[in-house]
């Protein structure tokens, strides 16, 4: 694999928005406290991969936080072993969700820079293809962990950006196959943030609950497929409406 590649895996990203869904729950303030220093370190390294690919470091105004199961279910797959004396981690792990055409900033050929304007990899409107796993495929440190899921029949595409989830409506064009539509829409309303901007996590859903950066576990029951990361990264923050395609958050 060669550097931008690498870069562009960002399995820090993983970490960090694993950290920030699960920090205010634990119990113990210690290793909470312990956890905020060092996620702090993970975030400054995630800016300067940004930077490294020639992206402007910092796109949104809130950072996006995952469950314990959809961090798990994104860094799983890259563990290959784990000492036996290690406790076994019991987090649901959901089927794999794969972006066809994901943004990717190395086709841009991008140098290095603290802050450039360069094209948007992905805007409103953008059609987005998806393919995913059937459950109960072995997976994790040892092949000692299997997939699963409880959800119905793919309903929504669920986008999980900053703050509340935004919903689109999932169009099935095969088997385990379909097509969305990337929303519009901004953070705050008009001259704000776009809600879909920066790194940020998609899944398949079967219903298209309203959800809080607290209350997000909630979700866990009608996850489909996913989380996938998805990288989109908007120039222009003022969306026409003729721009915003089938969001509800």
């Amino acid at each position: 694999m060669t550097i931008p590649p690498y870069i562009v895996l960002c399995l820090t990203f993983f970490g960090e928005s694993g950290v920030y869904g699960f920090l205010e729950h634990l119990d113990s303030r210690p290793s909470a406290q312990i956890l905020l220093q060092s996620i702090s370190t993970e975030a400054r390294q995630q800016m300067i991969f940004r930077q490294f690919e020639g992206l402007f470091p910092m796109p949104v105004w809130h950072e996006t936080g995952i469950t314990q199961s959809m961090a798990w279910t994104l860094l799983s797959p890259y563990l290959k072993t784990c000492p036996a004396e290690n406790p076994r981690i019991e987090f649901q792990i959901f089927p794999g969700l794969s972006i066809k055409n994901n943004p990717n900033a190395t086709y841009l050929s991008l140098t290095p820079g603290i802050s450039n304007n360069v094209p948007s990899l992905s805007s409103p409107g953008r059609e987005l293809q998806f393919t995913w796993e059937d459950p109960r495929k072995v997976t994790g440190y040892n092949d000692s962990y299997t997939t699963n899921t409880t959800a119905g029949a793919a309903k929504f595409v669920a986008w999980i950006s900053q703050l509340n989830v935004t919903y689109t409506d999932f169009n099935i064009t095969s088997e385990n196959a379909g097509i969305t539509i990337q929303p519009g829409g901004d953070l705050y309303g008009n001259g704000s943030a776009p809600i879909v901007n920066g790194s940020m996590f998609i899944a398949i859903t079967d219903l298209d609950p309203f959800l809080t950066p607290f209350n997000i576990s909630m979700i866990h029951e009608h996850i489909v497929a996913g989380p996938a990361l998805y990288q989109s990264d908007q120039l222009n923050h003022n969306i026409n409406d003729n721009e915003k395609n089938g969001s509800k958050a």
